[in-house]
This record gives C-alpha cells, structure tokens and sequence, in this order.
C-alpha cells in the first residue's frame, strides 16, 4: 500500500549519454524543419498562463506542508480536551468553609438559631456558632479571650463599652453601612456610642430607654389624677397615691419607688437622666446641675415618704401592688409579668423638666473582632441580622413565648409598635435619648460598675445626711478617676 504522507520522488529518470556536440553546425539544404533535440535535453517547462499562479514544485516546501497540518491537527485537538471535554466531566470546586463563632448574652438560641438557619440555607459556605453567655463576668471573660486569640468573630456589648472595647473591635466596613446609611438607619445617640475616629464599630439588634410604670388599677381608684409627664408632677401624684400608715410611721404603698438606691432597680439610670435633663454633666460631679439633681432624686424619701428602704426591690413592689409607679426599662415588664401575670400595667414616656425632650438611652450592640479572619464575613451576617424583614422575625419568634420581642433599633421600624401599649412609649422616647455610664445591670465590673459606686455613695451620704462638702469632694474624686483610668478625662 502507498503511503499517502510519503513525498513524491524527485529522482530523473536515467537517460542515454549522447555524443559531443559538433564543433560546428550541420550543414544543411533543408529549410522545411529544425534538427531534433539531443534525447538527454527536455523542453523548456510551459509558461503560466496570465492569471494562473505558478505551481510549487520545491520538494523541501511540499515536506513542510504536511507536518504543519499535523501540528495544527494536534494543537485542536489539545484545546479541544482541556478546555472542553475536562472541564466538562471534572468535579466543580467547593466553596470555602467560613466559620463564625457568634457570643450573645441575653437571648436563647431557640430565638437566633432560627434566623441562623435562614441565613445559612443562602450562604451554605457559612457556619454559624452562636453561644449564650453568662452575664457573669461576662465582660471580663469576652476580654480575656479575645487576647489569647480563641475569642468570638461577634459578640455582644453594651452601648456605653466603646472606650473599654475599642482596641478589640473591628470598625463596620463602607460596603456594610456608609456613613450616611447609619446615621439614617439608626437612632441619633448610636452615632456617639460607637463612633471613634470616623468610624463605627457596631450594629444595635434592639433599644431601649427608660419608662414611667403605672399600675391602671391603683390609677382607675382617683379618676382625678392624670398620668404625670413631669417631675414635680410625679411628686404631687406620688403623695397620693401613697398609704401610710402614721401611727406606725410605716409606709404600706409607695407611690413611686424613687429616692434610694438598695431597693430601686434602676437607681443610676434614673439619676443620671434627671442629671442630664438639668443640663448636668455626670464627669462633673461638683456642678450645681448635678448636685441639684441629687438632691431632688433623695426629696421621694427623706421629704415625700413616698418611698422608704422597708418596701421590697421595685420590680417586686411594683408587680405586687406595693408601688403603684416606678421608672425602669421595658425588659422589667417581663419580670413584672412573671411575677404577676394578671397585673393591669402600661408603660408611658418618662417625666421631664420643663422645656426639656431629653430620655435615658440603655441598650446592647453587636461587634466584630479586631482579630476575626473573617471580619467581613461576619459584618455580613450582621447587616442581614439589622435588615427590617429580620427584626421583624426575631420579633415575633420572641413574641411566641414573651410578652414582647426586643424594641426595634431602626427608626423606620418604630411606627410598627406605636400603639403596643408597652413598647410605643420605649420607641416614642428614642430620637430623643442621651446615654452615659451610669447605666445599671451591666455587670460590666468596669466603667459603669465603678461609677454607680461612687454615685451610690454620695446619695446614700445625702439619706444619712452627710456633710455635702464632703459627699462632693469623695464623689468628685472618684469620678475623675475612673474616668482617667478609661482615658475619658477632659
């Protein structure tokens, strides 16, 4: 069989020698026809006609043509399996794994492991580890562990924290909220409890301020009193609403639960409103504004009677009729409500000062580890945890087995609870709302713990009616240095 790749012989075939030429021309007398060509001599190749081009007779160039064709044979089929039939059957990459430990501190995970799940079933590649803290030590234990680098991607903090938490904090990344986005997302104070240096460093799930408690019941038994809106006002109601009994100088019913500090739940949150709202400021003890709010927050014990140290805690008082007021946040009507589920109670706006629209701000954030090797991952999550339609659902999950789900900490969500008639008078309050460290049930062993020592100092001086020099000299003392040793001195 012929190999159809084998170039064509170029070998001549052999041909007789012929004689030398004649050194001169025949002589001849015929002029019909030239002599014939020596055999060896072949014609002249035929001239191309105009147009036609010219056939490639090089033997080298006809050896190439083929071995090109073969390489560009090759080559298509080399391009042809790897970039199609491989790719093909090949088995598609997994996507990387990305783990978050998340710590939370007040909410079970029958509640967040189900907004957990949601998020995962669209981002597979997302594990979520969400872990229920102690309050105990909670702070110090956060703390500790995020140094030994074994800490949580997320966790939870409170509103007044920044300056003890702020170099273990990651800021929110401009792709999560700008600027802009924040400040018109969330309620004005959060702006300045986790603002530093241009940048935020947490995301608020929940809010909350203080309220007026009243007990409808008690009320509904002098249809002449109104729901007081200002201090001096909750004097005068207070005072009528008390039972005393003055032959056994014995107090029976408060009327508001204010004036102490062993048995008034919120005592500093209190104080430090009043303090606020008088144009105070709680780092200057020895201004006239804040020892003239002092002295106002003791007249409900020492002048009033409408408050003594025999009546039990003022939850307790309140949920069992002891106390027809108190002052507290909205997460105290859950207590009241365990205590006493038939209790007839309805929160309104705290009181004010005259001419002022200032509230107490008390509420917890959610950060992102300085440390986290998944820091965006993790302000991801977060931003879908703060989005409406999942507040909205952490709502009412909470709500199946409350009386009520966490205050919602975007301000286009509070016209959603305006009528509820435990929660509108929190979210009514919150554009308006200030904060300090003075807030209470923090556990924080820190910042607040420290300063609400001092201050109960000075109003348990006050009741024993210590020398006020002194009871502003040790309290200014006291203030001064702790808020040095946070690096908040001015």
């Amino acid at each position: 069989m012929n190999n159809p790749n084998k170039p064509p012989s170029t070998t001549q075939p052999t041909t007789p020698v012929s004689p030398p030429f004649p050194i001169s021309p025949p002589q001849t007398t015929d002029n019909s026809s030239p002599p014939p060509l020596p055999i060896s001599e072949s014609p002249p190749p035929p001239k191309p006609e105009v147009g036609e081009p010219a056939k490639v007779t090089d033997p080298i160039f006809k050896r190439i043509i083929p071995i090109l064709i073969g390489l560009g044979v090759m080559i298509i089929l080399f391009l042809l399996i790897t970039k199609v039939i491989i790719p093909k059957f090949s088995k598609p990459k997994e996507p990387e794994i990305i783990s978050l430990k998340y710590w939370g501190l007040w909410e079970p995970e029958t509640i967040i492991s189900q907004i957990i799940s949601d998020y995962q079933a669209k981002n597979p590649n997302i594990n979520i580890q969400y872990i229920k803290q102690s309050h105990q030590d909670y702070r110090e234990r956060l703390q500790s562990a995020l140094a030994k680098g074994d800490g949580p991607d997320i966790f939870r903090y409170h509103n007044t924290w920044l300056p003890m938490l702020k170099s273990d904090l990651s800021p929110i990344p401009d792709t999560i909220y700008s600027n802009n986005e924040f400040n018109s997302t969330f309620y004005p104070v959060v702006k300045k409890d986790v603002f530093s240096g241009g940048r935020y460093y947490g995301i608020p799930l929940e809010f909350d301020t203080l309220a007026l408690y009243i007990n409808q019941d008690i009320f509904t038994t002098m249809p002449d009193l109104k729901i007081p809106t200002t201090w001096n006002n909750l004097r005068q109601t207070a005072f009528k609403l008390r039972q005393y009994d003055k032959t056994a100088k014995k107090l029976i019913r408060g009327g508001v639960a204010l004036g102490t500090t062993s048995n008034v739940d919120n005592f500093s949150d209190i104080l430090g409103l009043m303090i606020l709202q008088n144009g105070g400021d709680p780092g200057q003890p020895d201004s006239e504004a804040v020892i003239s709010a002092m002295k106002f927050y003791t007249l409900f014990a020492t002048q009033d009677k409408s408050w003594d140290t025999t009546l039990p805690a003022s939850t307790y008082s309140f949920a069992t009729g002891k106390v027809a007021m108190f002052i507290a946040p909205s997460w105290r009507a859950l207590e009241v409500k365990a205590i006493n589920p038939n209790l007839n109670f309805k929160l309104y706006p705290a009181p004010q000062l005259p001419g002022t629209n200032i509230s107490w701000a008390t509420y917890w954030i959610e950060g992102v580890s300085k440390n986290s090797t998944q820091s965006l991952a993790a302000w991801e999550f977060l931003k879908y945890l703060s989005s409406k339609q999942v507040l909205a659902k952490m709502y009412s999950i909470s709500s199946q087995t409350r009386l009520f789900g966490e205050p919602f900490s975007r301000q286009d969500m509070a016209s959603n609870l305006q009528a509820d008639p435990y929660l509108g008078a929190i979210l009514s309050q919150a554009i308006s709302s200030q904060s300090w460290p003075l807030a209470s049930r923090t556990f924080d062993n820190g910042l607040n713990d420290k300063l609400i020592k001092y201050y109960e100092d000075a109003i348990n001086s006050y009741l024993k009616q210590d020398q006020e020099k002194i009871i502003i000299q040790n309290l200014t003392d006291g203030v001064t240095q702790v808020l040095s040793q946070y690096g908040l001195s001015k």
